[in-house]
Formats: structure tokens, C-alpha cells, sequence
């Protein structure tokens, strides 16, 4: 198995980026599952369901989210009946939406799970306890687990890896925007990488009007963001799974560019 894993999509400039690169991406990965976080789809908060509608009309199979999950009302619609999309499985009991799903891949099943970080990010429940209870309830049934954890601390997300490595096939970061550069498989088998990136403006920060964000950082006072136009980057990873292991063989950053799409 194989699995393509996009970062966070930013706007209506990461939808563009998404749309001019997944056809290049499904002709270099033809069986590859295609999995994306879109919690800053929708103008860069939340997510609408005409948006998950063109993001899967492009080629991706399931979307995860993150803190921004709830920023769009008309989720509340819609969560439920979206078997594609998982919300972080450690916000409360009772919560809209599902925070794994199961998707099938020809003959054989990928769990994913989709967690949130606590720290610097809303005090919700225990992302390490709420795995467990996940991995304790699947009892093994399936061996290729893919975890997307939508965390801001470097350090909580390298916890988790060492946490679930040798427990699942892949832990890749999201929510901080900026890929890092620490791809690897771990000792047990986990592939893990900090933070996958994002997929959207290119020049703004972070995929927010630059301006707005040095005003803010400059004066202390209260300034609204918005998304950044203009050109677009690309960051995902690809990851190879042994298929009788469910374990990763490798994990690799992906990086477009819109000025140099074809550059590999």
C-alpha cells in the first residue's frame, strides 16, 4: 500500500493547487491512497460540504481536520453522514462527526485517525489515552493505521511518533504550515514526519495576508486576517507500507512550486 498524504489545503489558492497537481500526483502514484487535511479549506477557516464535494471530485479519498473543524456552521449539516471525513477523535464524548474512519483500498482496509494536540491549542481530551482506547477497540483488525495528528508543539508531536511507533503504519504532523525536514521510519516501523506542510498562498504567512500578520506582530493590536492570494505552493509526503506488515518501508516529502511545477 501506498499512501499520498496532502497538507493542510489554505483557501481558494490551495483548492487551485490541489486541482493542478493531483493529476501529476495520481500518474507518478496510480495505486496510491489519497488522504488531505482540509480544516483551512473554506477561506482558511473550516470547511463547507460543496468544498469536500470538489476536493473528492479531484481524486481524494478521505479528508482529515483539525481545531478549525467547527468554523464553518453548515458542518453541523453535514459531519455525520460524511463517512470520508474524521474530526480530531479526542474532542469530547458526544461530539459531531467520527474521529476514525476506515476506508477500503482494493482488497484490503486503511484506518485513519485523525488527533489534536493540546498544547498551545484548547485544553480538549488526551490525544495519547484516546489512540489507545481507538487501537484497543480495532483489536488488530487492521493493520495499516494511518494517524494525522493536528497538533502546534514540535515536541508533542515527536512524543506521539515515539508513542505509537511499531502501534501504526504513519504519524505525520499537521496545523503548523511549514514542512519540516525530519522524514523518517522509525526504530518500530512508524514512518513519522513533524509537519507535512500546507498547500496554498505561497508569499503570505502561513497562507494569511502578510501585512495584516506583521501589523499584528508589530503593534500588538487587533488586526483581521485573511487569506492570502497569488501564487501557490505544494507540500505533501508519500509513504510505502509493507504489505504484510502493515509497517512503512519509507517516507518521502513531496514540494511543488507554482513557478516550478515540474520540478522534482
Amino acid at each position: 500500500m501506498k499512501i499520498v498524504f496532502i497538507g493542510d489545503i489554505v483557501g481558494s489558492v490551495g483548492r487551485k493547487a490541489l486541482k493542478n497537481i493531483m493529476p501529476r500526483l495520481k500518474q507518478l502514484h496510480p495505486h496510491a491512497v489519497f488522504i488531505a487535511n482540509g480544516e483551512n479549506a473554506a477561506a482558511g477557516k473550516g470547511i463547507t460540504q460543496a468544498i469536500a464535494k470538489e476536493i473528492y471530485e479531484m481524486g481524494i479519498q478521505a479528508i482529515t481536520m483539525g481545531n478549525h473543524t467547527w468554523d464553518q456552521k453548515e458542518i453541523f449539516d453535514f459531519i455525520d453522514r460524511d463517512d470520508k471525513m474524521v474530526r480530531p477523535a479526542n474532542f469530547p464524548p458526544g461530539t459531531p462527526g467520527k474521529g476514525h474512519t476506515v476506508i477500503k483500498v482494493k482488497d484490503q482496509e486503511l484506518l485513519i485517525i485523525n488527533l489534536q494536540g493540546r498544547t498551545f491549542l484548547p485544553p480538549i481530551d488526551c490525544p495519547f489515552r484516546k489512540v489507545d482506547d481507538i487501537l484497543e477497540a480495532d483489536k488488530k483488525k487492521h493493520k495499516f493505521v494511518f494517524v494525522d495528528f493536528h497538533a502546534e508543539a514540535t515536541s508533542e508531536k515527536i512524543a506521539m511518533g515515539w508513542h505509537l511507533d511499531g502501534k501504526v503504519s504513519a504519524v505525520v504532523g499537521t496545523h503548523t504550515h511549514v514542512q519540516t525536514n525530519d522524514n523518517r521510519v522509525l526504530p518500530q516501523g512508524t514512518a513519522y514526519v513533524t509537519d507535512v506542510g500546507m498547500v496554498g498562498p505561497r508569499d503570505g504567512i502561513l497562507g494569511v495576508e502578510r501585512n495584516a500578520v506583521l501589523q499584528k506582530f508589530k503593534t500588538q493590536l487587533p488586526v483581521r486576517f485573511i487569506t492570502d492570494e497569488g501564487k501557490w505552493h505544494f507540500h505533501a509526503v508519500v509513504i510505502e507500507l509493507n504489505d504484510q506488515t502493515g509497517l512503512a518501508k519509507g517516507i518521502n516529502l513531496i514540494r511543488y512550486d507554482e513557478d516550478q511545477v515540474f520540478m522534482d
